[in-house]
């Protein structure tokens, strides 16, 4: 087992780690995942467990920090900057479990990867006072090929149909297993974010201590300190955020790099002498910094709220899943504009900006990212009635 460090990570350890992440990018798409030592490195360094209770050995890192350090994995990488993101996620998840439920299950310095899919595509059977029968497929187990715990999303059944829970809806809960329990599907095979892993997950009548599943999505966490006031979803979108900006923020600077260079054929100026490419590129950057400060404004009054003691409003959780969705739309953009301003530079296998297209793309594919959540905000602001545990 590697031994993580008791040091709290800081920004400076993730950029220690950004140069090696971009000369080994290629290495790790052809590989489908993160090779194992730098795997074991980051995890050495204490980044799988910025998220997790200090009770447990984490470090519980501000939300503002950790999107700054995903951020810039992200930029060096953006398969990097998800792995950690994802893999941040599981450690964080423990935090809903019973305080000795999780030392029982991972040491009171628990130090251990995961794959986290929260999509309720498993069916919890229940059978003896206590246990459940857990079976289901989860599509996109990012990190599933280096984690040693399963975190997947299921719901209660009760016969044929999932158990309804009083105001809120089905009983949804993330069930803890450990990885040896799942199958790997071999079918990886996709657009971005390439070096993830993030195969499906198979799992086959398994039995599960109902005291190793979480009702993360409508209760609580178990442990006390502001980031645990945070609600479920609200702590997701922050480790996801810092991906699609890091990504943008790569291409907008590749394209600063190339454009003072770059001759299009039939032209004798240089790409960065173009008025519409100069107008084109501003305004990409603008956006993307933009989005970036909305996306620390909305997160800075949710950890004002959750220091003093209470749990963040329902409008202040809605205003950062906008700019949450913000932050996509503007790298979207910007890696679409940087695209487009390397021409034929960019469409070649293995160049900066080709991987960023395909990552950033392949990104706001999740569902996080999706615009239920710019409903979500709307109805906020128009005070129509809407479950809110997805906030």
């Amino acid at each position: 087992m590697t031994t993580a460090t008791t040091t709290r990570p800081t920004l400076d350890v993730a950029r220690s780690f950004a140069a090696e992440l971009t000369e080994r990018a290629a290495e790790s798409e052809t590989l489908g995942t993160m090779p194992g030592d730098l795997v074991a490195r980051l995890r050495a360094a204490g980044l799988f467990r910025i998220l997790q209770p200090r009770a447990l050995g984490g470090h519980e890192i501000d939300p503002a920090a950790l999107v700054e350090m995903v951020e810039e994995l992200a930029r060096a990488d953006g398969s990097a900057g998800w792995t950690v993101a994802i893999g941040a996620g599981g450690p964080a998840f423990t935090a809903w479990l019973e305080p000795d439920v999780a030392v029982d299950l991972f040491g009171a310095d628990a130090d251990f990867t995961a794959a986290t899919v929260f999509a309720p595509t498993g069916r919890l059977v229940p059978g003896e006072p206590g246990d459940f029968t857990l079976s289901g497929r989860w599509p996109f187990a990012s990190g599933c090929r280096h984690a040693e715990w399963l975190i997947t999303g299921a719901f209660v059944f009760d016969g044929d149909a999932p158990r309804m829970l009083p105001g809120q809806g089905p009983d949804w809960r993330l069930a803890f297993v450990p990885r040896a329990a799942g199958e790997i599907v071999d079918n990886w095979e996709v657009l971005g974010l390439r070096a993830t892993g993030s195969n499906d997950l198979t799992v086959q009548s398994l039995n599960v201590r109902e005291e190793h599943t979480a009702g993360a999505f409508f209760s609580p966490a178990r442990h006390d300190g502001p980031l645990w006031r945070l609600p479920f979803f609200t702590l997701a979108g922050a480790a996801l955020v810092g991906v699609p900006l890091g990504i943008g923020r790569r291409a907008l600077d590749e394209i600063t790099a190339l454009a003072p260079t770059k001759v299009r054929a039939g032209s004798f100026s240089s790409t960065a002498d173009d008025q519409h490419t100069q107008v084109e590129v501003a305004l990409a950057e603008a956006r993307l910094r933009g989005a970036r400060a909305f996306v620390l404004d909305a997160l800075g009054a949710i950890w004002d709220t959750a220091c003093a003691g209470d749990v963040p409003t329902l409008e202040q959780r809605a205003t950062f899943q906008l700019a949450a969705q913000e932050a996509m739309h503007a790298a979207v953009g910007a890696v679409d504009v940087a695209f487009a301003t390397a021409g034929s530079t960019s469409v070649r296998s293995g160049h900066p900006i080709e991987r960023c297209f395909r990552d950033v793309h392949t990104a706001a594919q999740h569902a996080y990212f999706g615009t239920a959540a710019l409903q979500r905000f709307a109805k906020t602001r128009f005070a129509i009635d809407q479950p809110t545990f997805m906030m």
